[in-house]
């Protein structure tokens, strides 16, 4: 019963506390995404080893349903693919997406990897573009922000260019606008800093 009462606490202070929704969980390989929805079911830091393919995990915590998919693939299977892969793990996951109805999506990026921002950046202005997220909500983490000299949120918003383009971590009324929710929150998954920040941001615009 502890148990129980604990996880409803975790998703009340994640402001998700009945609230029936799909989360997608994306980013390159080694982002984090894993680490967190471990995190977000028992608290418990695990170490997994690296993904040698395209991967998806789900975890249902109450009525919320997190599901998480590894984009990016690891370095060999990068070199000997190339266009060819990339292209068709896109395919993959945006066929997976228009059928699954979305209600918000999580973009993690590892912040101290600087040299694979514009990687991560491809992959999530490819998601912004898809119709089928048009109107979802978009949390962007940098996560691992716990390792000295990893990005600050400015640099990050900058190698994103989303410098000028998020709506505010405050309350903001978006319902009679065609305006799509999109913020960035720095945090360190492994420290259990700022992620709770910003599903609390983003609750507000599940219904």
């Amino acid at each position: 019963m502890f148990l129980v009462d604990w996880f409803y606490g975790v998703l009340a202070s994640l402001g998700l506390w009945q609230k029936e929704a799909k989360i997608l969980f994306l980013g390159l390989d080694n982002a984090g995404k894993t680490t967190l929805l471990h995190m977000l079911k028992d608290e418990r830091l695990v170490q997994h080893q690296p993904t040698q393919h395209p991967t998806s995990e789900e975890l249902s915590i109450g009525k919320i349903k997190f599901k998480a998919f590894d984009l990016g693939g690891h370095q060999i299977a990068r070199r000997v693919w190339k266009d060819y892969y990339a292209k068709r793990r896109l395919m993959i996951l945006m066929s997976f997406i228009r059928l699954l109805q979305v209600d918000a999506v999580v973009y993690l990026v590892d912040a101290y990897d600087k040299e694979r921002f514009a990687e991560s950046k491809r992959e999530l202005d490819a998601l912004l573009s898809d119709e089928s997220l048009g109107t979802v909500p978009f949390l962007i983490l940098g996560n691992k922000i716990d390792i000295p000299y990893a990005a600050s949120e400015e640099e990050l918003r900058y190698y994103l260019g989303l410098s000028n383009f998020t709506t505010g971590k405050g309350k903001v009324n978006l319902a009679d606008s065609n305006v799509r929710p999109m913020e960035v929150f720095m945090c360190s998954v492994v420290r259990k800093m700022g992620y709770g920040e910003g599903f609390q941001w983003m609750s507000q615009y599940i219904k």
